[in-house]
């Protein structure tokens, strides 16, 4: 489906001709874009051959006074975008519990054109706003509202986010707002009749399989809005958000166009028909991808890249699950060294131990000789050595209780005796010699205890 710029145009100013009912306010998600309330720009065309939804701002619960609004848009080629959108105000009046005063429905109908588009940069410029009013006097064209604007957007991906950021200038409803009074809804002569506007769009990966949910945030001119993209499916998307939050303090006061508002909307869009133009894969050969402007993707092309998005997140699940494994295997690892090095020490002490016990019998067997010879103070002298290298020998102490004996000291050699039975209970050598003294049967024969 291909227009021609003189085609939409003949459109265009058919349209306000034989427009009957009347249009738009500037109501939440009732304007082109994914934003609040200002215009947005893409550096390719949308998926979708159309979009269409609703939109409501909640300024009092208690009497209940809302502005509401639907609209429709599409881009009627790869550079040129169309929408229409109907609402109605809210109540200005102060006395909401007494007044009879009904809004006028508006109609009307929004432009704009991409002139620029380079990387992630993009520029359009539009008209939105151009709204028709059915008041008592009949239908008329409320110019105070026509808003000509500007808009430059950048799209930037951060890590598994996607960041929109938007900036321009504008007139009409993107200019300070007039005072309202609260009696009527024609404004005040004062206020300024142009102004900026600044948004973002954040794009996270939550809920992946309907598109993701998005956070938005923007100065629309008169105010700050925040709201929530939240997909209900990979069509429809359900908005909530509030306007005007640095007002919320006045939220009891009389409604007017800087009021504060709890705003809500659902749209859906259509994906584009498989009969369309749309880029084609490149060939067995290889080759490059079409460039944008040689078509556009359609349905088909975004249920692939949902897939693609599931398909990354599983690779993601993956890779933190083989991290995993390797941060066990990096500790079994280390286990495994704290153990060797634990066996180590144990082989280590366990020679040490052989060691000493190999030269406390040395010590021993000297301290033997000496005994035979008579020359008990040496004798005692290599018992001493061998029970400092190993504590632990039955035999050194049952050795020096009978030195300790020879010596005449029969009190220190019971003590000696009685240790080395503690320590080896089947020594039947020491318990024979002990049992011998108790009964005084004790003979100064040889006993060495070798």
């Amino acid at each position: 489906m291909r227009f021609h710029h003189k085609t939409v145009f003949i459109i265009f100013v058919t349209m306000i001709l034989v427009v009957s009912v009347s249009a738009v306010t500037r109501v939440s998600y009732t304007h082109p874009g994914q934003m609040i309330k200002i215009p947005t720009t893409s550096t390719i065309r949308s998926p979708y051959l159309f979009s269409a939804g609703f939109g409501t701002e909640i300024h009092n619960f208690s009497p209940f006074n809302t502005a509401r609004g639907v609209y429709f848009s599409m881009d009627l080629s790869k550079n040129f975008t169309l929408g229409f959108s109907s609402g109605q105000g809210a109540d200005t009046t102060a006395l909401l519990d007494e007044s009879e005063y009904i809004p006028p429905v508006e109609f009307g109908f929004h432009v704009q054109q991409r002139l620029y588009s380079q990387g992630d940069i993009s520029f359009s410029i539009g008209i939105h706003d151009i709204v028709f009013e059915n008041a008592e006097s009949g239908v008329s064209l409320d110019p105070k509202q026509l808003s000509f604007f500007g808009v430059l957007g950048s799209q930037k991906p951060l890590g598994d986010y996607e960041l929109s950021t938007y900036m321009g200038f504008g007139t009409g409803g993107f200019a300070q707002q007039p005072v309202t009074t609260t009696t009527t809804s024609d404004p005040d002569s004062t206020g300024t009749n142009a102004g900026v506007f600044a948004g973002f769009i954040l794009h996270t990966p939550f809920l992946p399989n309907w598109g993701g949910l998005d956070f938005v945030g923007e100065f629309d001119g008169t105010g700050i809005n925040v709201g929530l993209r939240i997909p209900l499916t990979s069509d429809y998307r359900l908005s909530l958000g509030f306007t005007h939050i640095q007002n919320l303090p006045d939220w009891t006061e009389a409604y007017g166009a800087t009021h504060p508002g709890f705003t809500l909307g659902l749209d859906m869009s259509v994906p584009r028909s498989a009969g369309e133009k749309v880029p084609s894969l490149p060939s067995v050969e290889g080759g490059p991808y079409p460039s944008p402007e040689e078509g556009m993707y359609d349905s088909t092309m975004v249920a692939a890249d949902i897939a693609v998005s599931s398909l990354r997140d599983s690779l993601r699940v993956s890779d933190h699950e083989l991290r995993n494994l390797a941060t066990q295997i990096a500790q079994l690892k280390q286990k495994n060294i704290s153990l060797e090095d634990s066996v180590k020490t144990i082989m280590l002490v366990r020679n040490k131990s052989q060691k000493n016990i190999n030269r406390a019998m040395r010590h021993l067997s000297r301290s033997l000789r000496y005994f035979y010879s008579g020359d008990y103070r040496e004798a005692l002298q290599e018992v001493e050595t061998a029970l400092e290298l190993n504590p632990n020998l039955a035999l050194a102490y049952a050795r020096r209780g009978s030195i300790y004996y020879k010596l005449g000291d029969a009190q220190r050699a019971t003590i000696n005796w009685n240790l080395a039975l503690q320590m080896d209970p089947e020594y039947d050598d020491v318990r024979n010699i002990l049992k011998a003294l108790h009964e005084n049967r004790l003979k100064t024969t040889s006993f060495s205890q070798d």
